[in-house]
């Protein structure tokens, strides 16, 4: 259980200061991706970007396919 309570820190964290590179919502931070467009990348072939970013892209992906994105909200109200 701590080892998954970490990993949730540690995307939580990142997820602080990531924004999206490129693309139609640069300079979005990656919680506040609309869930249609991360559906986009789960469904193409190559799917998400590699490494870091996109393992957080699939993470708020997740979160929020299971109803989960409550998650993000202390985050997002703490960015204003």
């Amino acid at each position: 259980m701590d080892d998954l309570a970490a990993q949730l820190a540690d995307y939580l964290a990142d997820l602080e200061r990531y924004r999206m590179p490129f693309g139609r919502f640069e300079g979005s931070y990656l919680d506040r991706l609309p869930y249609e467009y991360l559906h986009w990348f789960a469904e193409k072939q190559d799917g998400f970007p590699g490494g870091r970013l996109g393992e957080l892209m699939q993470f708020v992906y997740e979160t929020k396919a299971c109803g989960a994105e409550k998650v993000f909200f202390p985050m997002q109200k703490a960015r204003g």
